[in-house]
């Protein structure tokens, strides 16, 4: 049976965070382990076809790693201090290598995590760090998250590696003293992770089903090592909330379909059940923080039998909150809807037109979407078609641009009607 790049190259996205944590608490070098990681990949693309893939590909690609990194540290000396450790696992092959479908992996990650998180590196860094190195997201994908250039993200990301380096940060779980200072951070990355797979900025797909997955299974995690604090579980909730609709997200012509479109019969149940279990319990643990709200909001959203069962005053409310909470412009635009539902299209919209005299988001193309939404709820066609064309241009995903050419040609259509009437 021979076997496509693209399936080496699906293992290798769904088992790169996993490899790559474990050869990082080895070598203790990320880019060492980064470049191993790598080679071994080219040796996949090189090997498997021709001999098949590996019973257990993730154990392939390890021991490949590893004897990378020891080629390279014999051949260069770097790190030397490690090489006893690396060449006793290389014969031991079962301990820790090999044994890549256990707890320590899981552990392994959630070290990474906390070590890209260190205080010593700026919150920017930090959650930079964590997406490229454990997410697996490129650079171009972390800036948009962002909202910066890309080669401003490159040069954060660079710095970031040198920092740990020459600050010899340690890889490990930190203490419960330590904690508070570093979990922000770690929520921040989950958070950025599951947003990039469930609204992807760029390629084909609209969701990257792997990144949500990562990010909910990394969120499991956390909530079992801080099973007391409210934000952790908070965040999980919100993911499974906001997962559980990604079945209904894209039509069958690959379009995106809005929320108030989707069938709601296809939503996953079990995550609902689950994930508004974890928001109740989230609230009753103490103060609302930005995730429980946002969680609260995801939980109306899935309380809601139909669209028009959504209770948008009270959205609307929380989203009020959160900006006093959180202040962004991210924020205020999911506000402005929120309002738009509940008092009028006219009073939504006067908040859209305002972040967009202060061009707060540029670049982001649900701005001029949301503006050409709610034009074409008020029937004014003409400045609706405008704003969508210019969403249009700004969208990096092929579906939502789309989305955005069909609503383009939808008020097109009524456009042509009002001119032959």
């Amino acid at each position: 049976m021979s076997i496509e790049p693209s399936q080496i190259e699906r293992v290798f996205r769904e088992e790169r965070g996993r490899i790559l944590a474990t050869l990082i608490r080895f070598v203790g070098e990320i880019d060492v382990a980064e470049e191993a990681l790598a080679a071994a990949f080219e040796a996949a693309l090189l090997q498997w076809p021709a001999e098949g893939m590996p019973d257990n590909p993730r154990a392939w690609l390890v021991r490949a790693s590893r004897n990378k990194v020891i080629d390279r540290v014999r051949r260069e000396r770097v790190a030397a201090e490690k090489l006893p450790e690396l060449e006793r696992a290389a014969l031991e092959d079962g301990v820790v290598w090999a044994s890549v479908d256990g707890a320590a992996v899981e552990d392994d990650r959630l070290r990474l995590i906390f070590t890209c998180c260190h205080p010593a590196l700026n919150v920017e860094a930090q959650v930079a760090l964590t997406l490229r190195i454990l997410g697996g997201l490129g650079t171009e994908e972390i800036a948009r998250a962002f909202l910066v250039p890309s080669a401003t993200m490159g040069q954060r990301i660079v710095r970031a590696k040198a920092k740990i380096r020459a600050a010899r940060i340690p890889y490990r779980i930190p203490e419960a003293e330590d904690l508070p200072e570093r979990l922000d951070a770690v929520l921040a990355v989950l958070y950025l992770i599951f947003n990039e797979g469930y609204a992807a900025g760029s390629g084909e797909r609209l969701v990257r089903a792997d990144l949500c997955v990562e990010a909910i299974r990394l969120g499991r995690l956390l909530v079992e090592l801080l099973p007391e604090r409210a934000e952790p579980a908070a965040l999980l909730g919100l993911m499974l909330l906001t997962d559980a609709r990604r079945a209904t997200r894209v039509d069958a012509e690959g379009v995106s379909v809005l929320l108030e479109d989707q069938d709601r019969s296809l939503w996953d149940a079990e995550q609902i059940r689950e994930g508004l279990a974890l928001v109740n319990a989230a609230l009753r643990k103490g103060p609302a923080g930005t995730y429980a709200i946002q969680a609260a909001i995801a939980a109306l959203h899935a309380e809601a039998r139909t669209a028009a069962d959504t209770d948008w005053p009270q959205i609307a409310s929380l989203y009020s909150l959160l900006l006093r909470r959180h202040p962004s412009p991210v924020v205020e635009l999911n506000r402005a809807v929120a309002v738009a539902m509940a008092d009028g299209c006219e009073a939504g919209l006067l908040i859209v037109e305002r972040l967009i005299d202060a061009d707060v988001l540029p670049g982001y193309h649900w701005l001029p979407a949301a503006r050409a939404d709610l034009l074409r709820r008020l029937r004014r066609f003409t400045e609706a078609e405008a704003a969508y064309r210019q969403a249009r241009a700004l969208a990096g995903n092929a579906t939502d641009q789309r989305f955005l050419e069909r609503r383009i040609a939808e008020v097109l259509a009524v456009l042509q009607r009002h001119s032959g009437g």
